[in-house]
């Protein structure tokens, strides 16, 4: 019963090295793989550099607020946002409901002042055990999911006085009901 172990550790050293001994090609190296004998290839047509200057501008630069935005911001927010921070955006997802650390809540007074360049800074960064999300979310989408955040917490703390008179009737009902 004590080999076991042993042996397990023993398979576990055989096997380290394999990485290192990979086929592979050097950048400039001649290659069978592609016709024109190259093992270097030109980047496919559409892509994109982490650092190339259009990506940048689009990261320093707030897009205008509008509906689109603000929808395309919510389908966004859905994918990557709700597994932690939930649909409402109050931090009670999925995730932290199975033991991980629960996010701080959006409609907390810090991040209702924060303005949107804060969460795109978050979303590329990350901040605290929230991981960064630049190599899954384009710059766009990023100021996209910023607007869906402001929409959120203005959803959850709206004034009563900029809804119209039939809402504000309809919302003293729910109140008033038991």
């Amino acid at each position: 019963m004590r080999r076991l172990p042993l042996l397990g550790i023993l398979l576990l050293l055989v096997g380290c090295d394999e990485m290192s001994h990979q086929p592979k090609y050097d950048s400039y190296e001649k290659s069978k793989l592609f016709a024109d004998g190259k093992s270097m290839q030109v980047p496919p047509r559409g892509s994109i550099g982490r650092d190339d200057p259009a990506l940048l501008v689009a990261l320093k630069q707030q897009p205008p607020m509008s509906r689109q935005l603000v929808e395309r911001g919510r389908d966004r927010f859905n994918i990557y946002c709700v597994p932690c921070h939930d649909q409402a955006g109050y931090g009670n997802g999925t995730v932290p409901n199975r033991g991980f650390p629960r996010p701080p809540s959006f409609h907390i007074d810090r991040l209702r002042q924060a303005s949107p360049a804060y969460f795109v800074d978050v979303i590329t960064h990350g901040h605290g055990v929230m991981y960064a999300y630049a190599d899954r979310v384009a710059p766009a989408d990023r100021w996209a999911i910023a607007a869906y955040i402001q929409a959120l917490q203005l959803s959850q703390d709206a004034p009563a006085d900029l809804l119209s008179p039939d809402e504000r009737t309809k919302l003293e009902k729910a109140d008033a009901a038991p």
